[in-house]
């Protein structure tokens, strides 16, 4: 019997997918994967498969003891590879990809708000690459934690923030670096973005002195400084890379 083996577009399209759903969730009862699954052919069973073959190359489950499923081809290491390095590459690729397999237009694959955007010409073509990018990102990160914040538990996916530990400005070769995004509610992302809270190289939230110096209202020890040298909830995929932690803690964090 003659095997169907995946194709190159087949392998970056469950690519794609492996980033925006939780890893708990690979299986072939995953409403994302049995979409995937009718839009390229294969069965359920076959795509979850082939989703856990790609975590036997994904080094922040190895680090955890994960190795995923042992079987797979040579041109899943490859499109590993090609990608995994070039993620903003693999983002926007993967997701006109699966625009036109839907047929349908990428900013509504992405889901991502165009109205105020040029009708038309390179500059539209750009904001629009970027917004994918930044869509792409935010799925990834919520994924990894499971769409809750990893500070405060809050899974209401409106209020959470896929937040940049180094900005989004500072450093473009990590803007699409899951390991260096949280996944943080409204409030703490602002507080993060303000240098008002750091998480430590150990994953311990620390609040910036100068709020409990500001501190005079119940809100303030509630939202905030309650949770100070608590331990956040770590990511079951990308824990953050210690070395942007640093930097959040030196550069941006408020002492």
């Amino acid at each position: 019997m003659a095997v169907n083996k995946w194709t190159r577009e087949e392998l970056i399209l469950a690519f794609n997918l492996y980033f925006k759903i939780p890893f708990g969730k690979i299986d072939d009862r995953t409403p994302e994967i049995i979409s995937l699954a009718k839009i390229i052919g294969r069965t359920p069973s076959a795509v979850a498969l082939k989703l856990a073959n790609f975590a036997r190359f994904d080094p922040t489950l190895q680090e955890r003891g994960i190795k995923g499923a042992s079987h797979g081809s040579k041109l899943d290491a490859v499109i590993w590879e090609e990608f995994y390095g070039n993620l903003e590459r693999l983002s926007f690729e993967s997701e006109v990809l699966l625009a036109e397999k839907t047929g349908k237009k990428v900013e509504d694959v992405s889901g991502i708000y165009v109205l105020d955007l040029p009708r038309e010409g390179k500059e539209r073509e750009s904001l629009v690459k970027t917004r994918v990018n930044q869509s792409f990102f935010r799925k990834t990160i919520l994924a990894a934690y499971s769409v809750k914040c990893c500070i405060t538990g809050l899974s209401i996916p409106s209020l959470l923030t896929a937040s940049h530990i180094v900005p989004w400005s500072e450093d473009v070769e990590n803007r699409m670096n899951p390991s260096n995004g949280l996944c943080l509610n409204a409030l703490h992302d602002r507080a993060f973005d303000k240098g008002l809270i750091t998480v430590t190289t150990d994953f311990l939230v620390k609040v910036s002195p100068k709020i409990k110096k500001m501190a005079n209202d119940n809100a303030s020890s509630e939202l905030l400084l309650k949770y100070d040298g608590m331990s956040i909830q770590e990511p079951k995929r990308f824990l953050p890379d210690k070395k942007f932690l640093e930097y959040h803690n030196d550069v941006v964090f408020l002492k």
